[in-house]
Order: C-alpha cells, then structure tokens, then sequence
C-alpha cells in the first residue's frame, strides 16, 4: 500500500522564491524532469503554480538546474529566468555550492566520521552506480564525508557533506561501506519503505544568488514520519 504523496501546483513546499529563483522542497513521489515515466515532472508542476499566481500569458520560462533522484526527498533550486539559469549552471557545474544530506541507514558506519573515496562506475542498464576502492575503466572519482548525527533504537542518522556530484553517489557510496540507506532496495536495503522512497533527504544548500550574489542558506525540513519525526 503506497501513501506516496505527489508535489501539485496547490501543495508546493516553497522554501524560498523571488524574481530569478524557486527553491522547492520535493516529496519522495515528484520526479524532477520529464523522463520515460511519462510522469508530471515537477518542473511543470512549478510551472503551472507561477502561471497561476502571476496571471501569466503563454509559456512559462523555468530551467531545471540540478536533480535530486525520485525516492530522495529535499532542496532543489529551479531558475525563472535565462540569466539565473545561465549562472545557476556555472555555479553547479564548477562546484560551488554546498550539499548538505542526512541519511537513514541499519548499520553503524566502520567510524563515527570519515571522508569516503571511490571510484564509481555507472550501469546505465540497471540505473545504478557501482563503488569501488580502485580505478576502474570508465569510473569516476567520487568523495563525500559523513558523520553520525543521531543514534535511534534500529538506526543511524548520518549527515552527509557531497564533494562531487556523482550518480547515486550517496547510495552507492554507503552501500560499499556495508550502510544501505532504509528504503533503497536498489543499493541492498532488505524491505522497501510503504512509499516507495528512501531515508536520503538533501537539507542544506549554501549558493551565492545568481543575480543579487548574496550568499543564501536554504534548509528543507524532513518528510513527516516516525524516523524524521525524532530528529
């Protein structure tokens, strides 16, 4: 029984909006662009909420800048103009924002903090990410640090610093060091969560705004559940 809950233009969790960006806070069901699903990708969901509240004519402009995978929850940043989009790209690509995520995995991790290293190689077959120790052909380096933030009765509350940006990187990565995230049967997590979503939430994002450049913090709070709700 799925109790997935689908972003709509009514119920939009906006965490910040002027006139150059749109910063959201997606629900574990909301894929972000268009894909084989054929799905609403949210960014015709954010489409037809500014339509709706600014009276607007015609097509919208909103540029998708980054993703966040279907099951993750959390902070994704939308441009509402070409230049913020043209700048937002730059600011992704050369790496300089700051990911923040917390994750929710079974077993306690090898250290109570550490800086993870692989190298991952993509299945685009299966849509996944294999870490490995070693260099591998057509693999690519991969680096995040971890510390354990809480520890629950069944579980372990990690926050997550990202270094690069890789597919699934955060999956694949724990995965490796024996700490699947609760929900990702993907990555070797023994049950699925009831609504098809993983315990990985992206919940701080530090960027220097494309247009006024002041530097903004955006937090996202937690889906509501039983494991979040301790948090």
């Amino acid at each position: 029984m799925s109790t997935k809950e689908i972003s709509t233009k009514d119920n939009l969790q906006i965490l910040h909006e002027d006139n150059h960006i749109i910063v959201i806070n997606k629900r574990v069901g909301d894929i972000v662009q268009g894909d084989k699903t054929g799905d609403k990708p949210l960014s015709d969901v954010v489409k037809e909420y500014i339509k709706e509240k600014y009276n607007k004519p015609g097509d919208v402009f909103l540029g998708v800048v980054h993703r966040l995978d279907r099951p993750t929850t959390g902070i994704v940043v939308f441009a509402k103009t070409s230049k913020a989009l043209t700048r937002l790209n730059e600011t992704f690509k050369n790496r300089e924002t700051q990911k923040t995520y917390w994750a929710v995995v079974k077993n306690c991790p090898p250290k109570e903090k550490d800086t993870l290293i692989h190298f991952l190689k993509r299945n685009t077959k299966s849509n996944t990410s294999k870490a490995h120790l070693k260099e591998v052909p057509e693999s690519k380096k991969a680096s995040l640090s971890y510390q354990i933030i809480k520890k629950l009765d069944n579980y372990f509350v990690l926050e997550i610093d990202l270094h690069t940006g890789r597919h699934h990187q955060i999956r694949a990565q724990l995965q490796a060091i024996g700490c699947p995230i609760k929900g990702d049967l993907k990555y070797g997590f023994d049950r699925s969560n009831p609504d098809g979503g993983i315990h990985l939430h992206a919940r701080k994002l530090v960027l220097t705004h494309p247009v006024s450049k002041e530097i903004i913090i955006f937090n996202a709070p937690t889906p509501k559940d039983s494991i979040w709700n301790t948090l």
